[in-house]
């Protein structure tokens, strides 16, 4: 470990400016505004439609647009679901398959834009607001991955700065590229999830030397980050096994050790954490049953199911996914 301290610290010292650990949020926002210029420069330098003709799919509004200027070159393949959700609401089934949150934010974010409704049209202003939105999140993401891995790494050590710092640099050149940067909901998301996920385990920090009020805190505070990622992408649903993991862990500790008031109120806490985090997949989902199963006019074939779920008709119904 000394030794890998030595060449960590002389790394560091090798290297004072750009990539620069014992600067880091300095250091990671250079890096990551430098990346997305060149990303960015990237998309809109690129002739024509490109490999997706999608983006032709938009109503055009307006010869003076600018529908087909920079904004929209960041519209391709499932973006465009996600601009005519924001711009339109959920018009066909299968659109259910998208966020929820993301259209709902990005449609809500283009509002501001509207002293421009005589240059941009509708999926213009929806896409710039798309854009700015997923660079927003996935900077914001970088610097809250930074603070998990603090958490889960240490700080002590150089090596363990530079095993922290150098984890949050990966995400800013994710192999995504330039989904990161589009009108898509897996920035927002991300920055939720590794939110969520440095607000647990600061709770379990907490937990280890005995801050009980702050940990029980922090993970109902994590619970509401995790629905809100839930609400954007409904795999989010997964970090609900950090919980039943957790309420597994006091459970055993009850029964071996005895009730204790800590160990129920932290049980409690858990057990609502989880439902607090269920509501972020179980709510849209209420939308839609309201929307197709609960008028005389509508009802589709899988109102009738045991579990009657949206997502998982669209998937199978739509996309052929099981």
């Amino acid at each position: 470990m000394d030794d890998l301290d030595t060449m960590a610290s002389k790394s560091v010292s090798a290297r004072p400016g750009l990539l620069n650990p014992s600067r880091p949020v300095r250091s990671l926002s250079v890096v990551f505004w430098l990346w997305k210029t060149i990303v960015f420069l990237v998309v809109v330098g690129c002739p024509g439609p490109g490999y997706d003709t999608s983006t032709s799919l938009l109503p055009q509004q307006g010869v003076g647009s600018l529908s087909l200027s920079a904004p929209l070159k960041f519209v391709r393949w499932d973006s465009i679901y996600f601009v005519h959700i924001a711009e339109s609401g959920y018009v066909f089934e299968q659109e259910w398959a998208f966020s929820y949150g993301f259209g709902k934010t990005i449609a809500f974010l283009s509002s501001v834009l509207s002293p421009w409704d005589n240059v941009l049209d509708g999926s213009a202003k929806i896409a710039i607001a798309g854009v700015a939105l997923s660079h927003l999140a996935h900077y914001l993401s970088v610097l809250a991955l930074y603070r998990l891995s603090i958490n889960v790494f240490g700080q002590e050590t150089t090596t363990q700065r530079l095993v922290c710092f150098l984890s949050a640099a990966l995400h800013i050149i994710s192999p995504a590229g330039a989904f990161l940067s589009a009108p898509y909901g897996e920035p927002v998301f991300s920055f939720f999830n590794i939110t969520g996920l440095y607000i647990y385990s600061s709770s379990v920090l907490d937990n280890e030397v005995g801050k009980s009020v702050l940990r029980n805190a922090k993970l109902l505070l994590a619970a509401l980050v995790f629905s809100a990622a839930t609400v954007v992408r409904s795999n989010g649903f997964l970090s609900g096994f950090l919980f039943a993991y957790d309420a597994l862990v006091q459970l055993q500790r009850l029964l071996s050790r005895g009730v204790s008031v800590d160990a129920f109120v932290h049980l409690g806490v858990v057990v609502i954490s989880g439902c607090i985090l269920a509501l972020g997949f179980v709510v849209p989902q209420l939308f839609a049953y309201a929307q197709y199963c609960m008028t005389e006019d509508v009802s589709r074939p899988w109102c009738r199911r045991l579990i009657p779920s949206i997502y998982g008709w669209v998937q199978d119904n739509y996309w052929f996914v099981p």
